[in-house]
């Protein structure tokens, strides 16, 4: 494996497609090992722009520009960190050998419909899934609901992340603003739902899968520690790692993993999403990318998912071993603004064994994740109580 170097001739160039607070640490990490980093998202100023050697804004579910920018910039790689982009015409790119699509064009294309992962997942590789049934009106959504799924049960839009239009059912009054809110919270508005019985697991996990190149060349299967995870109206709140599990069922969350992250290919790191009930293990969801409960991994691990997803991309050696018990507990923005500041960092920062990351977003939303929390401990218990103490400090303030 031969890297160049950035803004010569010889340069490796890799383009993120989407560039928030998990490109950013993907860039920070390809940039340490002589990587140039094109950062591309929807809006000016995200967290990655700021990194980057160069960035550019584009609609990226408009294929023709996304083509364009393509061809433009020649990048050897192109990452997707986000689902809203044309995946059609990055599996056209990747088959007129263009570029290499990280993991592949066909991964892009099923993780971002909700229903071409749940398909592959339950009905061709045969996972344990909770119940599902896909609609496309209301009357659908309820006859699914009625017919088998029954209540309390998920909607979820086929094509959103991080819990829009999400929200659960838990009877008939409830189907109507579930309907609604998921039709507007898709990244993009198909008008389609999946609708998901209720697994009453006892925890919930992301097991991190890294598909990477062994010594002679061959792709193989690594996995972090399981990191156990609290996430509210779908979305991620804190996260701990280890999440302590018998050996018997991690063995077996470990297949799982491997086998749907073998069927999609590629190289590069997955999050893969899983309920524990007992000793059963469901399939949730899957990201071909960095997980955002995954931040945990800057303090736990000596390469971080980020650092992974930079070695396994490009070819290199990959190190899945921890170095500590950590957490991590998320900074919301409090407030819907532009530019807003942030106080008392200072005493956040004092707290031994934490640390802060707060990610630059040009736009606070009242609960949009601005910022979060690390702590290492000898227990995670004890990580956890610090790492939402040290989130607890720090204060988002208006400047107007």
């Amino acid at each position: 494996m031969r890297l160049g170097t950035p803004l010569s001739r010889s340069a490796t160039k890799v383009m993120l497609l989407g560039s928030g607070e998990l490109g950013k640490e993907v860039i920070i990490a390809l940039q340490r090992l002589g990587v140039e980093v094109i950062a591309v998202d929807r809006y000016d100023n995200a967290p990655g722009h700021q990194v980057a050697h160069r960035s550019y804004t584009i609609n990226m579910a408009d294929g023709v520009a996304l083509r364009k920018l393509i061809e433009e910039v020649k990048p050897d790689l192109v990452v997707p960190e986000i689902e809203a982009i044309a995946t059609d015409m990055l599996a056209e790119i990747e088959a007129e050998g263009i570029a290499e699509i990280i993991p592949t064009a066909r991964a892009t294309q099923l993780t971002m419909n909700r229903e071409g992962i749940r398909r592959l997942a339950a009905e061709e590789l045969g996972l344990a899934t909770s119940g599902y049934a896909f609609a496309d009106s209301l009357d659908e959504l309820q006859n699914a609901i009625d017919g088998g799924v029954g209540y309390p049960c998920i909607v979820k839009p086929v094509m959103s992340s991080s819990g829009k239009g999400q929200s659960r059912i838990d009877g008939p009054a409830d189907v109507q603003k579930a309907w609604d809110y998921a039709m507007s919270g898709g990244r993009v508005n198909s008008g389609r739902i999946i609708v998901e019985a209720v697994v009453e697991f006892d925890y919930e996990i992301t097991l991190l899968t890294v598909r990477s190149l062994n010594v002679k060349g061959d792709i193989v299967t690594s996995f972090c520690q399981p990191i156990g995870h609290v996430q509210k109206h779908g979305d991620y709140v804190e996260s701990w790692q280890p999440q302590l599990m018998t050996e018997t069922v991690l063995a077996s969350a470990q297949a799982m993993a491997e086998k749907i992250t073998g069927s999609l290919g590629g190289r590069g790191i997955f999050g893969v999403e899983l309920f524990i009930k007992g000793e059963d293990v469901y399939f949730s969801e899957v990201s071909p990318r960095p997980h955002d409960t995954g931040l945990v991994t800057l303090m736990t691990q000596w390469q971080s998912e980020f650092a992974l997803h930079a070695r396994a991309i490009l070819g290199l050696p990959v190190d899945t071993s921890m170095r500590s018990v950590g957490a991590s507990a998320v900074i919301y923005g409090g407030l819907d603004e532009q530019g807003i500041a942030f106080e008392n960092v200072d005493e956040a920062l004092r707290e031994a064994k934490t640390e802060v990351r707060l990610f630059g977003k040009p736009e606070s939303f009242t609960r949009r994740r601005m910022g979060v929390a690390l702590a290492v401990s000898d227990d995670t218990d004890t990580a956890r109580q610090e790492a939402k103490r040290v989130a607890s400090l720090v204060r988002p303030v208006s400047v107007k």
